[in-house]
């Protein structure tokens, strides 16, 4: 019996399930592994060329068959299995049958860490000599294809270079080839940059972390990473000399890890005749090949969140309680009582680990930004928790006008001193003005309270012009204002953001401009009275 590509995912237990990469596509029938997600599925879809039915499959088995070519067939269709596992994963490119693009392939390091034996180091350096065994095989037949161009092989040759020098270089190198004698060094040839077979790109780095029972912030743990990525760098430099790889590092709390790396060092320190295609390590980004593996968190970045998107704890954070002896009951319980039972990682631990295994890859991703939003604010807001103000809080009450309009402006205040609630009261407007200022406050009072910034309001607010506008009279805030609200949220801002902003240019032609339904002037008939039916100056109200 010949073994195909499709053969090894007879016996799996599969579903199909009704699934779009974009809401507003057609939804397509994707058929898959049972433990598989729908997230799994909505990739599967995005990948698949056409509209009809996905097949898991027949989908792995395009690009499996299009490597496993020549010698190589029978190994190359191993790579069914890393995917069936879900240990590894063509790039999209290889997916898509995109060959003008660099292939490579994505590996969860997650998948190789197997509950009571740890991490499997030799089942991972198998997989990774295997992948770019494969990548430099397929990198040899398809150079021509590589960055979209084809070979024309009925082009003229360069023409020879014009000027008294070139002519000079060009008699020397006849003279040279007349007379025997050796080609003139000064014209060999500029250096051509290796060739790049593809890319070995690891990802679920924080997952992997987990399983073995180590905290994403801790110096263990960034040890266990470099280890990983000096491990897998070593083995995609193989056969280009000592200088071309990195050292290992010292040390390893993982039982087996060390002295794979140093044994795989070892061998990759052995120089070929030929120089083989380089291939490239680095962490993976942000894409649905990660769906396709079941990853938590992409390339080397923390997991953030301890619960899945349906709500139910991550696979990671069950490992970590595991590893502490907690059921998830008793760690509800802990947290209910007030106790911190995971800590999650924030922006500096993501630095950290980025600073940590930069030198063992070749290529990495954007570094994490320190000025971002604080990340348990941006979880909190995510997951719609509000922040209730206490029942007795701080503030104050500002009484002015604008316009010879009066209003008091209300403030509540956290314990911190940061804003919570706003409430701007006209003082004599009508029932309709003031309950709209009373729901705008109550509205901006919501958002802050679920972490909405104060500054995107009085961007939002200052400087809005309608009536009433002019002088503001008791407080040194502000002397003019364009509307009640540009005074109230340039006082907050002053206030609370520490930012005073100035004026805005007068206009008063906003108090005095006309209603556009009156005065109902019509213009004089000849004999000088009032035209339009208008008798006595005086208006006929119809009913």
């Amino acid at each position: 019996m010949v073994m195909t590509a499709r053969s090894h995912w007879n016996g799996v237990r599969m579903r199909t399930t009704q699934a779009a990469a974009d809401p507003d596509d057609a939804l397509r029938a994707v058929t898959l592994p049972v433990d598989w997600d729908d997230e799994a599925a909505a990739a599967l879809a995005r990948m698949a060329p056409g509209r009809g039915t996905v097949r898991l499959a027949a989908e792995a088995a395009r690009w499996v068959d299009d490597l496993a070519v020549g010698p190589l067939a029978a190994q190359a269709r191993s790579l069914s299995c890393l995917l069936m596992m879900r240990q590894a994963a063509p790039t999209e490119s290889l997916w898509t049958g995109q060959h003008d693009r660099r292939p490579g392939f994505i590996v969860n390091l997650a998948g190789f860490v197997q509950p009571g034996s740890g991490f499997l180091a030799d089942d991972f350096v198998a997989a990774l000599r295997l992948m770019c065994l494969v990548l430099r095989d397929a990198a040899e037949r398809k150079a021509a294809l590589r960055n979209g161009e084809l070979p024309f092989l009925d082009l003229p040759p360069p023409a020879p270079p014009t000027g008294g020098k070139a002519k000079a270089r060009t008699a020397g190198a006849r003279a040279g080839t007349k007379t025997g004698a050796g080609p003139d060094p000064r014209q060999s040839d500029l250096p051509q940059p290796p060739l790049v077979a593809g890319n070995l790109l690891l990802t679920n780095l924080d997952a992997c972390l987990a399983a073995l029972g180590l905290d994403y912030d801790s110096e263990t743990a960034r040890d266990v990473a470099c280890s990983l990525a000096s491990l897998a760098t070593s083995v995609a430099h193989a056969g280009g000399g000592v200088d071309s790889l990195l050292l290992p590092p010292a040390r390893s709390v993982v039982p087996g890890l060390a002295e794979a790396a140093r044994a795989v060092w070892r061998d990759a320190a052995v120089e070929t005749d030929t120089i083989l295609p380089r291939i490239e390590t680095g962490f993976s980004a942000p894409g649905p090949i990660d769906a396709l593996l079941g990853v938590e968190a992409c390339g080397l970045a923390p997991i953030f969140s301890p619960l899945r998107p349906d709500g139910r704890l991550a696979a990671s954070t069950l490992a970590r309680l595991a590893w502490r002896g907690l059921t998830p009951e008793s760690a509800f319980a802990a947290a209910l009582a007030g106790e911190t039972v995971l800590r999650l990682p924030d922006t500096q631990a993501h630095q950290a680990m980025h600073r940590a295994v930069a030198g063992f890859v070749d290529r990495m991703p954007a570094r994490p930004d320190a000025t971002a939003v604080p990340l348990r604010a941006r979880l909190a807001l995510e997951r719609g928790a509000r922040r209730n103000l206490p029942a007795r809080h701080g503030g104050f009450t500002q009484k002015a006008s604008v316009g010879g309009h009066r209003l008091f402006l209300r403030t509540g205040e956290y314990e911190d001193g940061t804003l919570g609630e706003v409430a701007i009261t006209p003082a004599r407007e009508g029932p309709m003005a003031r309950g709209l200022m009373d729901a705008l406050g109550q509205a901006v009072s919501i958002g802050l309270q679920y972490g909405a910034p104060l500054d995107a309001y009085v961007d939002a607010f200052a400087y809005t012009r309608f009536g009433p506008a002019g002088t503001v009279e008791g407080d040194s805030v502000a002397s003019y204002a364009t509307s009640l609200l540009d005074y109230a949220f340039r006082a907050l801002s002053d206030a609370y953001l520490g930012h005073r902003l100035p004026d805005a240019p007068h206009q008063d032609d906003i108090a005095d401009a006309p209603s556009p339904m009156l005065p109902l002037d019509f213009p004089a008939a000849p004999d000088g009275r009032a035209s339009g039916g208008r008798r006595g100056g005086r208006l006929r109200l119809v009913g």
